[in-house]
């Protein structure tokens, strides 16, 4: 079974709260979970001390167990200090033009 520690959805429309938990990777995201070991509210400011709340003996006690943190929660471990900071992934850029319209543009700009 591939544990997984990641976000639960919760609160309401518009007004988002997250969960941090244990699960099965299999299950749905706001299906059954083994442990809640935290929570996330986006809603409050960066630097409020509640915006992220962890255990960390529980969250350190799955990751001994094999459970492996989705990329957003790998990133509130790496500012708790409980794991290494994860290496930044660039954001994809989708509404850059295709290889063909960038040749069309050098080819009228030169």
């Amino acid at each position: 079974m591939g544990l997984k520690i990641r976000l639960t959805r919760a609160g309401a429309k518009k007004r988002p709260y997250y969960h941090i938990v244990v699960a099965d990777s299999r299950s749905p995201r706001d299906g059954r979970f083994i442990e809640r070991v935290g929570s996330y509210n986006p809603m409050l400011p960066a630097e409020h001390e509640d915006r992220v709340r962890l255990q960390g003996e529980r969250i350190m006690h799955w990751i001994a167990q094999g459970a492996l943190a989705t990329d957003r929660v790998a990133r509130f471990l790496g500012k708790a200090g409980l794991k290494p900071m994860p290496a930044y992934r660039e954001q994809p850029i989708q509404s850059a033009p295709k290889k063909k319209a960038q040749e069309r543009a050098k080819a009228a700009a030169g």
